[in-house]
């Protein structure tokens, strides 16, 4: 079966970071960052970072334009909040999902963005939910070289949201996908402009 991998790049040394991929076998990573920068860790600067894979036999392609969990059509906002649900079903998200698919036929992939843990990410709340019930396995890539299948990342996810009781006529899919809505709901991306606003509301700073 084939498998999908998931990383956070976090703050850990460049070095570091090959050495997590290599010990999987990654041959290419797809950068699912909006925006391809970091300010507290410039050796993840879309540009560095495709040099110091390069320099270690690891392909690197940009995909945050089209799975990023920000977006530039006003449709996928609620009140200047980032909806999930509807970059799921967006035809620019969609077409990522497509190159995603093309690319795994030539390359061991790991999705990369910046979040450590996989449950507090969109590489895992959007793009791994709606990948879920492909034929491949999806596994997250953690901090110390282990990995967490995702079906495991799902329960934590359910424990640590303290989803633990299912209402009546649900299931326990029920349950994974009420999790899934909720921590959307938590991290997904607010518009400066709105929060702002939002901010001015209710008389904060």
């Amino acid at each position: 079966m084939d498998k999908l991998f998931t990383i956070g790049h976090s703050n850990h040394e460049i070095g570091r970071f090959v050495e997590l991929l290599k010990m999987h076998a990654i041959g290419a990573v797809c950068d699912v960052r909006s925006s391809p920068y970091s300010q507290y860790n410039p050796q993840y600067n879309s540009e560095l970072l495709q040099k110091s894979l390069r320099e270690n036999g690891i392909a690197y392609v940009y995909l945050g334009d089209l799975l990023g969990p920000r977006s530039n059509d006003p449709a996928c906002y609620v009140d200047g909040k980032a909806q999930y649900s509807r970059l799921a079903k967006s035809e620019i998200f969609r077409s990522g999902l497509d190159r995603l698919r093309s690319g795994m036929k030539t390359y061991r992939i790991s999705l990369m963005c910046s979040e450590k843990d996989p449950i507090a990410c969109h590489r895992m709340i959007l793009i791994c939910r709606t990948l879920r019930s492909e034929p491949f396995e999806i596994s997250h890539i953690l901090e110390d070289g282990q990995t967490e299948s995702l079906r495991e990342s799902e329960q934590r996810l359910i424990k640590e949201l303290k989803i633990a009781q299912l209402r009546l006529f649900e299931r326990p899919e029920d349950l994974i996908e009420r999790a899934y809505d909720t921590q959307a709901e938590r991290i997904a991306y607010v518009r400066d402009d709105d929060r702002s606003e939002l901010e001015e509301l209710r008389g904060e700073g």
